[in-house]
């Protein structure tokens, strides 16, 4: 048996799905876990992505298109520290739980096709979840560029990539929607 110390020591909440309890442990959590939409039992990235649409339909006749960027960018940033902290404290590099990078990707969707309606959205809604579960091309590249490696501790690098896909399957829903309109 070795003495030497291991790489990764247990975190907390290591082995074991995030509850309730989890999430209010930590601010960084309520966010990461998408205010809750992260603890659905059943695909939390659409339920995740639901709840984007809603929290987006709720505020966007109130914002102008600078409110849009910056809330963009301080989602994207925030969210970076909160993927990070979250995914250490339950010891998985990109936990199914975290869901606030589909919510901010698919914010920059729907910000980029407004003044789709309700039916231009849901297409947007359909593409952008098949681009982010089924991981085509781009998106599985732009998936396993920040994969923890073997031996190291998860990190910022590890954050930022939980969020770098979900972006890169905004993307190319944009491109295929955007190819529509010029068909």
């Amino acid at each position: 048996m070795s003495t030497e110390p291991a790489l990764n020591p247990p975190l907390r909440g290591a082995g074991r799905r995030p509850d309730w309890r989890f999430l209010l442990a930590h601010p960084a959590h309520v966010v990461a876990l998408g205010f809750g939409a992260g603890l659905s039992p059943l695909a939390p990235g659409t339920v995740g992505t639901l709840w984007a649409w809603v929290a987006w339909a709720a505020l966007q006749p109130a914002l102008g298109d600078g409110v849009r960027a910056a809330v963009l960018l301080g989602s994207t940033l925030v969210g970076w520290w909160a993927c990070t902290v979250t995914a250490r404290d339950l010891a998985q590099a990109d936990p199914s739980s975290i869901v606030w990078d589909e919510i901010v990707a698919f914010w920059l969707v729907l910000w980029l096709v407004t003044p789709a309606g309700f039916w231009g959205q849901a297409v947007a809604f359909a593409l952008f979840r098949f681009f982010d579960a089924a991981k085509p091309g781009p998106v599985a590249w732009a998936d396993q560029l920040f994969k923890l490696r073997r031996g190291r501790a998860i990190g910022w690098a590890q954050g930022f990539g939980i969020l770098f896909d979900d972006f890169v399957a905004a993307l190319c829903t944009l491109l295929v929607i955007a190819s529509w309109r010029f068909v």
